[in-house]
């Protein structure tokens, strides 16, 4: 009331009344309404103090984590680009080393085919050239065992026929002349 009673005394004497009956037909009490402009006061300090600046810092955080996350991602996708441009890359490589190999491969078989194939023709022409003088020397052995025959037949035939014993040198005779005439 004290207060009050200052604003009273200290607005003119015709405003006073005025002025106190606007403050009465109200009901403005000025020690309710400095209480509550402290409590207010007080609660606002307190709210920002502990509530409002908390959520603003938290909000804040959040914030800056979300982006964090984002750039993050971005570089996760872009690292992700890389490495499959990366793999595409090697399996390109990788294809055309493939395909190298195996047209080496197959160049080496066609070499090795050739080589093997040279190899097995020799084979067979030396083996047909030892079949040749293997043959060769049989009839020139089957020839000799043949004239050798022909002349003892000779020769026996020849000793019957003349009934006579015929000697070395006649036999020697005959089976010169038999050998000449087969040779002929």
């Amino acid at each position: 009331m004290n207060v009050y009673l200052l604003i009273a005394n200290a607005a003119p004497a015709v405003e006073k009344s005025a002025l106190q009956d606007t403050l009465e037909q109200f009901g403005w009490n000025p020690l309710a309404f400095f209480s509550q402009v402290i409590s207010f006061s007080l609660v606002a300090f307190l709210l920002n103090k502990f509530a409002y600046k908390p959520v603003l810092a938290m909000l804040e955080e959040r914030k800056k984590r979300i982006e964090d996350g984002l750039a993050n991602a971005r570089q996760v996708e872009e690292k992700l680009a890389e490495a499959t441009q990366a793999a595409e890359d090697i399996r390109g490589k990788a294809n055309a080393d493939a395909v190298k190999m195996i047209a080496d491969a197959q160049a080496a078989a066609k070499v090795v085919t050739e080589r093997e194939g040279q190899r097995a023709v020799a084979q067979a022409a030396d083996i047909i050239q030892k079949a040749r003088e293997a043959g060769e020397a049989e009839a020139k052995r089957l020839m000799a065992e043949l004239k050798k025959d022909i002349s003892r037949l000779i020769v026996d035939s020849t000793a019957k026929v003349t009934g006579k014993v015929l000697t070395d040198a006649d036999r020697k005779t005959i089976v010169d002349s038999t050998n000449k005439e087969l040779a002929a």
